[in-house]
């Protein structure tokens, strides 16, 4: 068997294992419930009252905002949290269950197993974005029907140009969250325990959010990933702006390399003793 078939196997089965534990399917209940909630709210809110701004604001007047008004919100907590669940049970998890040692007598290679995790909790992000995505259009177009979209800068393009744009912004916010994945990696290689390496994780995103809300620690703003996450919402400009968004590339790149190398150079050297 060649290598690459010998990586594609171990993948599935990285796979298999992930969707098929009850506790993410529970999450991904949780992802699918939080955009619904959203439509259900602002379909039954008193009419008199103010909807607040941005993607909010124009949830009632097309659906396809709904999912963007809750990719939004679930950046804040939600999606980390995924995040977070998964890295937790890529190395830390084996450990403490005793089949990473088996899984390294196959035998596989300390770097490629790495890897396939690394790919694997890229996959489960893009997974969980997008379950947000569909099941927030399908609630919006349910509660508030699909047409052309208005975007907030207030040019109206086609239904289909939107969901181009919604396509760009999962990508985008997969490519945001594939950083916190790297953390999350790093922090499942120094522990055994799959909960600590959850809670760091969850810890970590949400001291950057409020590093990320403090207006005096506005030069470290810059150097913080989750402050480019919202950038998605300057693709629902005209035109599109790329600034930012390519700005929160560049950082999240940095991040992936530094823990990637750290989670390499630590995991390569752990002594696996169950």
């Amino acid at each position: 068997m060649s290598a690459a078939n010998a990586s594609l196997r171990l993948l599935g089965s990285e796979m298999h294992l992930i969707v098929g534990r009850r506790r993410n399917q529970a999450g991904i209940l949780v992802l699918a419930a939080v955009p619904i909630l959203i439509a259900v709210a602002l379909k039954y809110s008193s009419p008199g009252r103010g909807r607040g701004t941005g993607f909010i604001a124009s949830a009632t007047s097309n659906g396809i905002f709904v999912a963007l008004s809750a990719l939004t919100i679930e950046l804040a907590l939600f999606l980390p949290l995924a995040v977070a669940v998964l890295s937790g049970d890529a190395i830390a998890g084996e450990a403490n269950t005793g089949t990473l040692r088996y899984l390294l007598t196959v035998p596989v290679q300390r770097t490629r197993l790495l890897v396939i995790k690394y790919i694997s909790l890229v996959i489960g992000a893009f997974v969980g974005v997008l379950v947000v995505t569909v099941a927030g259009i399908i609630a919006g177009g349910i509660f508030f029907g699909l047409g052309p979209v208005t975007l907030l800068s207030g040019d109206e393009i086609p239904l289909v140009e939107a969901l181009g744009r919604v396509a760009l912004a999962v990508l985008y916010i997969t490519a945001c969250l594939a950083g916190l994945a790297a953390i999350g990696l790093f922090v499942s290689t120094l522990t055994e325990q799959p909960i600590a390496a959850m809670i760091t994780v969850t810890i970590i995103s949400t001291a950057m959010w409020i590093l990320d809300g403090i207006s005096q620690l506005d030069w470290i703003h810059p150097w913080l990933p989750v402050h480019y996450w919202p950038s998605f919402a300057d693709l629902f400009r005209n035109p599109m702006f790329f600034d930012s968004m390519r700005q929160g590339l560049l950082v999240t790149l940095a991040y992936i390399a530094v823990f990637a190398t750290l989670a390499w150079a630590r995991f390569a050297q752990k002594d696996i003793t169950s």
